[in-house]
């Protein structure tokens, strides 16, 4: 792709992203409206565009590259919540388990499918869906246990009955099965869907003005966690898979998706779990404002 569409791509993102800033300072979206924005997202508009990114004429070729993906979704997960035990083995117990987090989960929904969007269409969307299923199976049994200390069966079901997961299954069976919906049916989904993209910039903006950046830039552990989650686990990803082969659009939609700043969830399971809650907004918050450059070097790199 052009290096002025990329550029023009991630503009677009950036300014959506400061229309969320703004709301937020000038309290058009507060907390509340926040958490109830990423319940609509969650639970509705994104299931809704998994499900119509999902309406191909089947492929094997597709279904063949889903498969691969989702192997390789599964091996940079355990493998990064392997560097993550190696990484960060000197820090207090509080800072390692957030810093550990943050190498496993990346902002892959949120920010992810606007860029997959931008640069892939639809079926950027089609392969990140299926990305994110490891993300949710990871985030709900060994993201849970990095707070508690141990698994907890309910987090296994919530993981599988996760609506981004049933969304993957319903669409996986439209395009397995070449399930033509009608226009109406479809075109609603789609329009629904189509609200993701804003609602999920509006999000990380809103998030974004309630940080002090002031706090935000102070101490280093920030900044060693902001490199491994954007440079390290990027450019590892992209060595690993070159070698190993995989095809073209798995590398790059892989490698995108491992350059996304901290899962925004960071702040909401420190805060649920009882952890270091100040330190996850800090690492989500600076990490989100380095990627907007470290995002446009990753396109060019690729």
């Amino acid at each position: 792709m052009d290096s002025n569409v990329v550029l023009e791509q991630v503009l677009v993102l950036f300014l959506v992203m400061m229309v969320g800033v703004y709301a937020r300072k000038q309290k058009f979206i507060d907390d509340g409206m926040t958490q109830r924005l990423a319940n609509l997202l969650l639970n509705v508009t994104m299931p809704l565009m998994i499900i119509a990114s999902f309406h191909f004429q089947f492929s094997r070729d597709m279904l063949l590259n889903a498969v691969i993906l989702f192997a390789v979704s599964m091996g940079i997960h355990f493998i990064s919540a392997l560097l993550g035990i190696v990484l960060f083995y000197a820090y207090p117990v509080d800072v390692r388990n957030i810093l550990r987090f943050i190498t496993v989960f990346s902002n892959c929904a949120f920010m992810g499918f606007p860029v997959l969007e931008s640069l892939y269409g639809r079926i950027g969307i089609f392969y990140g869906s299926i990305y994110v299923i490891s993300f949710n199976l990871f985030i709900w049994t060994y993201g849970v246990m990095l707070f508690k200390g141990k698994n907890d069966p309910k987090s296994v079901k919530k993981a599988l009955l996760n609506p981004g997961i049933i969304a993957v299954a319903i669409g996986m069976c439209i395009f397995v099965f070449s399930i033509q919906l009608p226009y109406p049916i479809f075109r609603a989904m789609d329009m629904v869907g189509s609200m993701t993209i804003p609602i999920s910039m509006l999000i990380v903006g809103a998030l974004l003005a309630q940080t002090d950046l002031k706090s935000v830039f102070s101490g280093s552990t920030v900044y060693y966690g902001t490199a491994i989650r954007l440079i390290v686990l990027p450019l590892a990803s992209f060595v690993t898979l070159r070698q190993l082969g995989v095809p073209d659009i798995i590398l790059g939609i892989s490698v995108l998706l491992v350059a996304m700043p901290a899962a925004a969830n960071t702040a909401i399971f420190a805060e649920t779990y009882k952890g270091d809650s100040h330190l996850a907004s800090r690492l989500v918050a600076i990490s989100t404002l380095v990627s907007l450059v470290t995002i446009p070097l990753v396109v060019f790199f690729l």
